[in-house]
């Protein structure tokens, strides 16, 4: 969607400055809220996609302005509510006031570090051959949705090249919407910098995306 999130080639907002040195979590707050996070990701209760919809779908003048995991437990805390698994009351008062949700999975601490390193692989196996190759020229769709898509809005209706074919992936489009995992082919497509940014872009330069085919169309 096109909310606080998607800010490839805003401007106003001042140069990225690095943080030298920058530790894993700035507040000790911030782990506990990594920690919920993906135990609550692993109650089955959304999927990845949801979860990366609840947080650019905040007002944009949140997500501006909040760090990042303010931006997080916001996401959680609008997740949980919208799934019944707490209440305004229960937020309001800080403790359980009704019986828990039943959920599908429970992360026991000592499964933590398997499941971390298992990670979560969106790969999916292929019943189609992909519609295009490294080297084909392709131009993105135009599009505006008012859910969680991967196709930034600095690249819509834009041509470019097929650079690899990554593979077969969950469609992150249908899966932010509920509407099932629906995979298909995902691609490394670079685009002219000048392509994006216009003239002033430096001459030679290059931006690559991995996009989905339902992004593409071919040119012949």
């Amino acid at each position: 969607m096109n909310g606080g999130a998607d800010l490839g080639g805003m401007m106003g907002f001042g140069p990225i400055v690095p943080e030298e040195n920058e530790p894993n979590f700035h507040a000790d707050w911030e782990a506990r809220v990594m920690g919920m996070v993906v135990a609550l990701g692993a109650a089955g209760q959304w999927n990845l996609d949801q979860s990366r919809f609840a947080r650019e779908s905040l007002p944009p003048a949140e997500y501006i302005s909040d760090s990042y995991y303010e931006i997080w437990l916001k996401a959680a805390t609008k997740l949980m509510l919208e799934r019944g698994m707490i209440t305004e009351g229960e937020l309001a008062n800080g403790h359980a006031i009704t019986d828990p949700v039943p959920v599908k999975r429970t992360l026991w601490s000592t499964d933590v570090p398997s499941a971390l390193a298992k990670g979560g692989p969106v790969d999916r196996p292929a019943e189609t051959q992909p519609a295009f190759a490294p080297g084909d020229r392709v131009h993105t769709i135009n599009i505006h949705p008012d859910s969680h898509t991967r196709l930034p809005r600095y690249a819509r209706d834009k041509l470019g090249v097929i650079e690899r074919v990554h593979g077969h992936h969950v469609f992150p489009d249908t899966n932010a919407r509920g509407e099932g995992e629906q995979p298909t082919w995902l691609y490394k497509v670079s685009f002219e910098a000048c392509t994006l940014w216009g003239e002033r872009a430096a001459p030679g330069d290059k931006v690559t995306l991995d996009l989905w085919e339902p992004y593409l169309k071919g040119l012949k």
